[in-house]
């Protein structure tokens, strides 16, 4: 039996080819230039997720416009597809649970406006500035450059921090000084390090907090605030500040020390710890 590939293979059919191939460049075309264009309009003070989002709905009502339009140059009827829709859509919502999960969860995501493209967050242990906010999970750029993919479903049930959500925030320092320091001349060293960065903020104040006895000293929290792009400037510059000040000013810095003490040769060495400067 031969098959009649005339059927196929002719004028009629070779013209209507074209046309799709036509239809298809131009329209690929005119939704990027339309998404170039849209992006150019929108506002600067837009973010940038509100702009991926914008583009997005460009780039997908476009293309599902196109394929209508190829569909009905073909003239291929949709009527199959739509009453089969149901079906497939039955099926593929029972076996993507975790998908569907992810999609409503990235909903929830974008309206509540927990983080935006460019801001550090911190999930569990892990952080980062985040990357791409997409239907299923965001990425994350970590600080050694890697790409991390997190799902939606477990952003929206875990504690996120936002690091940068605010324009200042506080850095921290953990400062240990021997008990046989004067506790108000070391306030004031601090404050004057503090003061003295160019980087730290005046208002508001930096915080001095005694926190413990400690083991081997007295415990101090220094917290100085400043604008959230100096972060490593901040830190590095106030902790070599600290350091330094107190080596000039001899102030000790403690640390565990351990002393043994020999007796007889028989004996074993007895261990004793011991703050520093103690016995």
């Amino acid at each position: 039996m031969e098959f009649d590939f005339s059927k196929y293979f002719n004028v009629a059919n070779f013209e209507k080819l074209m046309w799709v191939v036509l239809i298809l460049v131009v329209g690929i075309a005119l939704i990027y230039f339309l998404a170039f264009v849209v992006k150019k309009l929108l506002p600067k003070s837009l973010s940038q997720q509100r702009k991926m989002i914008v583009q997005r709905l460009i780039y997908y009502s476009g293309f599902l416009l196109l394929a209508f339009i190829i569909l009905a140059q073909l003239n291929i009827s949709l009527a199959p597809f739509f009453g089969a829709a149901g079906v497939i859509g039955l099926v593929v919502g029972v076996a993507s649970q975790t998908s569907i999960g992810n999609i409503v969860s990235g909903f929830f995501l974008v309206g509540e406006k927990s983080f935006e493209i460019g801001d550090v967050i911190k999930v569990g242990d892990k952080a980062g500035v985040v990357f791409s906010i997409d239907l299923l999970s965001i990425k994350i750029r970590t600080f050694d450059n890697q790409l991390l993919r997190i799902p939606n479903q477990t952003i929206i049930s875990t504690e996120l921090i936002n690091v940068t959500r605010f324009p200042i925030r506080r850095l921290d320092f953990n400062v240990s000084v021997a008990y046989k320091e004067d506790l108000g001349r070391v306030k004031t060293l601090l404050e004057e390090v503090a003061k003295a960065n160019p980087l730290s903020l005046d208002e508001p104040e930096p915080l001095i907090v005694f926190k413990d006895f400690g083991a081997s000293g007295i415990d101090i929290l220094l917290g100085v605030w400043f604008e959230k792009p100096n972060y490593l400037k901040v830190k590095n510059s106030i902790f070599q500040e600290i350091k330094a000040r107190f080596d000039a000013e001899g102030i000790e810095i403690p640390f565990p020390h351990v002393t043994l003490y020999t007796g007889e040769a028989t004996k074993p060495f007895p261990v004793v710890n011991t703050t520093s400067g103690k016995k």
